[in-house]
């Protein structure tokens, strides 16, 4: 099974970061109101990055680790298209 990481932005040009095993199912969720409050609120979403993984915990700590960046951090992280590795996210 594979797991994602992923980060959407939303209508207000805020950025919302999850995690799943059904990247286009769980786009869908978010855009059709279902997926997490969060977006529910800054509809319509779109996907601008995402991350593949081989277990739940990694991408739960990518997801996390995404979350403890700044928005420049994100930016950045988003146009380099960096890989999940400890020291980019300093």
């Amino acid at each position: 099974m594979t797991f994602y990481t992923y980060v959407l932005k939303c209508a207000d040009e805020s950025f919302y970061t999850g995690w799943t095993t059904n990247l286009p199912g769980r786009l869908k969720a978010h855009n059709s109101g279902l997926g997490a409050k969060y977006t529910r609120a800054r509809l319509p979403v779109c996907l601008i990055a995402c991350w593949e993984f081989a277990s739940k915990a990694e991408a739960m700590s990518w997801e996390w680790h995404i979350k403890q960046l700044t928005r420049q951090q994100k930016l950045r992280l988003i146009q380099e298209k960096q890989s999940p590795a400890a020291d980019q996210i300093n």
